[in-house]
């Protein structure tokens, strides 16, 4: 045979291999993924970098990642973060189906490289980068990964929602800042989102979808379920996601274990209680402050949170339950000390039927549910509630005390409205002044004293929101010489006194004015 043919003979088999490896390579690729011999499908739609070093690398992605990742940490020690992030960026390309690779490398930039800055900015910066790298990287490339939907709602739970770093009103303010343009002053609209009818509209919807990742329509679905949640906050996008995994893992049952599940779920029970103690933003026109109070009308859905928790994970109700006692308890102090007596009464009763040989938490002596009256506990709570650290505890406190002063002074009753506004004073400055010292007041803080009584005067005022008739209201513009409601219904002197007096009958006889100061 001539050379020639013989080359080209060796060429057309070689074709003819190739071409049948890459057949039998693709029926390779579906039984795996249906025996379950894979982690997720093979890579697709990846930049031309990581779909070379995924198919030319084989088997030695492994082992370059692992040197990668030790020369990452030796960096991280020297405190030379952006070279160590550098390296945590080729590891997740060489690695990009470890879910768990890329939960710690986010998790690495919010919580460990963060806290090594003390500017707020820069701390922000490192934790953003971390819900990035999850949301837009790590989803990408699993979008059904539960472990990865499981943290990127706990960063917002978590790191943002709580207290434990800082800078965490920081966090609050700016992904607050972030989410304004799109969910609007109450963070609750959906409407533009869902049907944008502006070019505004829609271009904010279609950055919403593709910068943040958030669909409106599901968004919507989850403020249906467990709101009304405000947007604005990080609790709401902590349950958005814990529901998205929870809806990805329905989706795909054989890759799913019971424990994530769970996981899940106590991210959105936990993040509802969130919401009650500080799940609404307290706006002053006069002042660029931001303060978080509690979010009231969240209690119904917490309830139910904790209901669904205690049936879908029996093996854990004993604990599931002790939190769920504390919470109803917390929620009947709250509307307590902020005048909506009769919802305080109901899920008082409702704390007495479940959970009635059970003692009241924080209550000392230890006293059950059925010995002790709505109006004992909330003084009761009070009592401890002024020797207490709790921020979002001790501004619902200050709140519901400022709120009884201005209802009893609608009622002509000077001298208790004057008790109750001294009480919440020295709640407020003995709190302030118990946590003095280091950078205590500026992560734990309350509230501007003026910030937080002019926002009880206006949610009293409001007459679309005020618990309080308009006789009452206009009593307390006119004690605290304010102009005239506008477009004021016209109310005879009879009936105007028939509408304070009818509002005296829902005060409670010995409230929180008995409560010693400690």
């Amino acid at each position: 045979m001539k050379p020639r043919a013989k080359k080209i003979l060796l060429l057309l088999l070689t074709a003819a291999l190739l071409f049948g490896s890459g057949r039998v390579q693709n029926s390779l690729n579906r039984d795996r993924a249906t025996l379950g011999l894979t982690i997720s499908e093979p890579l697709q739609n990846a930049p031309p970098v990581l779909a070379f070093t995924t198919v030319a690398l084989g088997g030695f992605r492994g082992l370059i990642s692992n040197y990668l990742w030790i020369r990452a940490n030796d960096l991280q020690i020297d405190d030379k973060y952006f070279e160590a992030v550098q390296l945590a960026h080729w590891i997740t390309d060489l690695e990009p189906h470890f879910s768990q690779v890329w939960a710690y490398q986010a998790w690495n930039m919010a919580f460990n490289i963060s806290v090594k800055f003390k500017d707020p900015d820069d701390r922000w910066r490192w934790v953003n980068d971390g819900v990035s790298l999850l949301r837009d990287e790590g989803l990408r490339y699993n979008p059904d990964d539960v472990l990865i939907h499981h943290e990127l709602a706990w960063f917002f739970q978590f790191k943002m929602g709580q207290t434990m770093d800082d800078a965490n009103n920081y966090y609050k303010s700016q992904w607050a800042k972030e989410m304004t343009p799109f969910f609007g002053l109450e963070g609750t609209n959906f409407e533009a989102l869902v049907n944008p009818q502006t070019p505004e509209e829609k271009t904010n919807a279609l950055i919403l979808r593709e910068k943040f990742k958030i669909d409106p329509v599901f968004a919507q679905k989850i403020n249906q379920e467990w709101g009304p949640l405000d947007w604005r906050l990080p609790e709401a996008h902590a349950i958005y996601w814990a529901s998205q995994g929870l809806q990805k893992a329905a989706e795909h049952p054989d890759k799913v274990k019971k424990e994530d599940l769970l996981q899940l779920r106590r991210v959105i029970y936990q993040s509802l209680l969130q919401t009650l103690h500080h799940g609404r933003i307290l706006s002053n026109p006069f002042t660029q402050r931001y303060a978080l109070g509690p979010n009231l009308d969240i209690i119904p859905q917490t309830e139910k949170a904790y209901e669904l928790m205690i049936a879908e994970d029996p093996n854990d109700a004993i604990n599931i339950a002790r939190a769920y006692r504390y919470a109803l308890c917390d929620a009947v102090y709250f509307l307590y000390v902020n005048n909506r007596i009769a919802e305080a009464a109901k899920w008082y009763k409702t704390l007495q039927e479940k959970f009635p040989d059970k003692p009241l938490p924080d209550i000392q002596p230890a006293t059950l549910p059925k010995d002790m009256t709505l109006d004992e506990f909330a003084v009761a709570r009070v009592q401890s509630e002024v020797g207490d650290t709790s921020q979002e505890r001790t501004t619902a406190v200050v709140q519901g005390l400022l709120a009884n002063a201005y209802s009893e002074l609608a009622l002509g009753s000077e001298d208790r409205a004057a008790g109750y506004k001294l009480l919440a004073r020295k709640v407020y400055d003995s709190y302030q002044n118990r946590i003095k010292g280091g950078n205590n007041l500026e992560r734990i803080g309350l509230p501007p004293w003026n910030m937080l009584n002019q926002t009880v005067i206006s949610d009293l005022l409001n007459p679309e929101e005020s618990p309080l008739p308009y006789a009452a209201r206009a009593v307390i513009r006119s004690q605290l010489g304010m102009k005239a409601e506008t477009n004021a219904p016209s109310v005879s002197t009879n009936a105007a006194t028939s509408a304070i007096s009818s509002t005296a009958t829902n005060m409670p006889a010995n409230a929180v004015t008995n409560a010693p100061i400690k």
